[in-house]
């Protein structure tokens, strides 16, 4: 494709960004319905870096759905709920939206909740909580989504942080084979917290029925159906929208804060800029509500757009097969998907050469974008390659709560780079610095950082806790938002992510990428996923090892896949990594949410205990790993 045009367009945005941040970001603030416009677009006197939109006011919730009613789009729908795990698909338009969301945010009210009162949503992806969520905003309430199925003693965590006055909840969540009882999860955690909240709204799933407790637990369907429809509450724009936890270094949860006027000036606008879409599209980002993209792109973006949302309850394969994901995207045309390079290299080692994907009209789809992890080139390459569509990695974090680098659609798509991030967005000037906080040269591998002030949309503090968001983010470095990436920026200004900055590995002085290695070893056609860790080494200091999942029907003897694995790094690399392990894996230990534990894999590999973190996907991944490296010498 001819991307002149769109590097012009990129360097002319980015341009009007650096001259005039303030006159950049009121100009997006635009797309925006606001109650009272900002006295000012930026106040360098507010929080830890500055606040943006001072003295606006708006409301979320109607700038997600009553707006798009009132501008005639009522029919239009909304949110299509795809359900292969209930056999249902359902779709919601904007009229009949504005008038749920209004009900739940009247039945939460009922039970005492106002503007400024915490609700925890511990829900699965079902309609309801995504309407849980608007409700909240509706209301000027501040909601804490936690994944569903989250471990009991986790939730309670959560519960005792956000203090709700409400928790919402389900009767159960749904899994391959098993009906996850998410009640008696709930009952353990309140049990556990020394915060008690007043009420839980409870949806009832046919899977599986809760048992209620009197006077606190109220049947989510009966309060709706009973509510009084609530009208939208004005916030400031300053004022928290939700609260996102996310894990901590000292093992207690971090509460990301996300500011109401920020995020929604931010989010809207990066769904043109970013993605390429607008009002009508069908976008579905592939993630759980309890994630940030869920919070970001299933829920929000999407709907202050005035897109249709896909919200998923299903897998990439099993769900029932390696083509579900294709057939989501025919049968309701989406335009542009988003997921986690995990979910494709899934469905690329189900169906290595793409017949399932094949017996779908993907003609309405642009664009597949990745986030979550660097995605390996091979698969980048792989997903290119058959679906004959401009794959875009682009990085972002929890904290950031939208792409932080992208190729931009709207702006431009860049020459693919697979194993790249992308090019900083309008509002982030990226740099990687050396451990004393000076900026590298182009093409040094150093500490990504922000320069600060973040732009609008980014976390603004942690709740409770501003000298945690100060130690964790902005005392290494004055000036910067460290990101806790470590990476490099090539000569065009494109982001090479390469891992945290804990998986830069020492091995006898020289400073090393356990994602270079990793790209090496999925280069290799048996692989299907691999992760390469440090390892404890008396002599050196750290030794890489790499663990390695191998495409199914691959039929050569694993000793002889590890040894050309490892001469394929020594000869890619050079003998300097030290890379002498590859050990072939049945599975790689993750998160819910698709994220590698390379940490885990780390204390496994130093022979230490290993016990399985809240956010593990299946505790007994570790077990097996365990077996596989006990014959290793240390």
């Amino acid at each position: 494709m001819d991307t002149a045009p769109g590097s012009s367009r990129y360097a002319d945005v980015m341009a009007a960004w650096r001259r005039d941040p303030a006159a950049f970001w009121a100009k997006a603030a635009e797309g925006i319905t606001w109650d009272k416009p900002c006295d000012r677009v930026f106040d360098p006197a507010l929080g830890l870096f500055g606040g943006w939109f001072a003295g606006g006011r708006l409301n979320t919730c109607f700038n997600a759905v009553d707006r798009h009613v009132l501008a005639g789009r009522g029919d239009q729908p909304a949110l299509i709920w795809d359900s292969p795990m209930a056999g249902r698909i359902e779709t919601v338009t904007y009229s009949q939206l504005r008038d749920r969301t209004a009900r739940v945010a009247g039945a939460l009210a009922a039970l005492g909740v106002q503007r400024g009162d915490r609700v925890v949503i511990y829900m699965p992806m079902a309609p309801e909580a995504a309407i849980a969520m608007l409700a909240c905003a509706r209301l000027g309430a501040i909601h804490s989504v936690v994944f569903g199925g989250f471990a009991a003693a986790e939730l309670a965590k959560r519960i005792e942080d956000a203090e709700p006055r409400v928790v919402v909840s389900a009767s159960c969540g749904l899994e391959p084979g098993r009906v996850v009882q998410y009640k008696p999860l709930l009952d353990a955690a309140i049990a556990f917290s020394a915060h008690k909240p007043d009420a839980c709204l409870i949806l009832q799933r046919p899977q599986a029925t809760a048992s209620m407790v009197a006077g606190r637990d109220h049947d989510f369907a009966a309060a709706e159906a009973a509510a009084a429809p609530a009208d939208p509450v004005s916030v400031a724009a300053t004022d928290p929208l939700y609260i996102l936890y996310t894990s901590g270094t000292t093992g207690k949860p971090k509460g990301v804060v996300r500011d109401a006027g920020g995020h929604a000036v931010a989010l809207h606008n990066s769904m043109r800029m970013v993605y390429g879409v607008q009002a009508g599209d069908v976008y579905w980002a592939a993630s759980d509500v309890g994630w940030v993209v869920g919070h970001s792109y299933i829920v929000y973006a999407p709907l202050l757009a005035g897109c249709t949302t896909i919200m998923y309850e299903g897998k990439p394969v099993g769900t029932p097969d390696a083509g579900a994901f294709w057939r989501v995207c025919a049968q309701h045309g989406v335009r542009v998907l988003f997921t986690a390079p995990t979910a494709l290299r899934a469905i690329k080692q189900q169906d290595p050469d793409g017949a399932q994907l094949a017996k779908y009209d993907l003609s309405k789809l642009d664009a597949l974008f990745l986030a979550g992890e660097r995605c390996d080139p091979p698969t980048a390459i792989w997903a290119a390659e058959k679906l004959n569509r401009p794959v875009v990695d682009h990085w972002w974090q929890t904290e950031t709560g939208w792409p932080i680098t992208a190729g931009f659609r709207d702006l431009g798509l860049f020459p693919p780079k697979p194993g790249a991030g992308g090019r900083p967005a309008p509002g982030y000037d990226v740099q990687a610095l050396d451990d004393s906080g000076h900026e590298l040269p182009r093409g040094q591998s150093g500490n990504l950082a922000i320069r600060l002030p973040l732009p609008p949309g980014c976390a603004p503090t942690l709740w409770h806790n501003e000298e945690g968001y100060r130690s964790a983010y902005l005392a290494d470095f004055p000036g910067w938002y460290r990101t806790g990436d470590a990476g490099t920026i090539d000569e065009d200004g494109d982001v090479w992510v390469m891992g945290r900055t804990d998986d830069i590995i020492n091995v006898a002085g020289h400073r090393l990428s356990t994602g270079a290695m990793e790209e090496v070893l999925a280069s290799h056609p048996a692989v299907a996923e691999c992760a390469v860790v440090g390892a404890k080494d008396e002599l050196k200091g750290q030794t890489p090892l790499g663990l390695v999942v191998l495409k199914s029907g691959v039929t050569t003897d694993p000793g002889t896949i590890s040894k050309e694995l490892v001469a394929l790094v020594r000869e890619r690399i050079g003998p300097v990594a030290a890379f002498r392990e590859a050990h072939i894996v049945p599975r790689l230990p993750k998160t819910r949410s698709g994220k590698i534990l390379r940490a885990s894999l780390r204390r496994i590999a130093d022979g230490e205990p290993a016990a399985p973190p809240p956010t593990i996907d299946d505790p007994a991944i570790l077990d097996e790993i365990g077996a596989v490296l006990g014959s290793r010498i240390l």
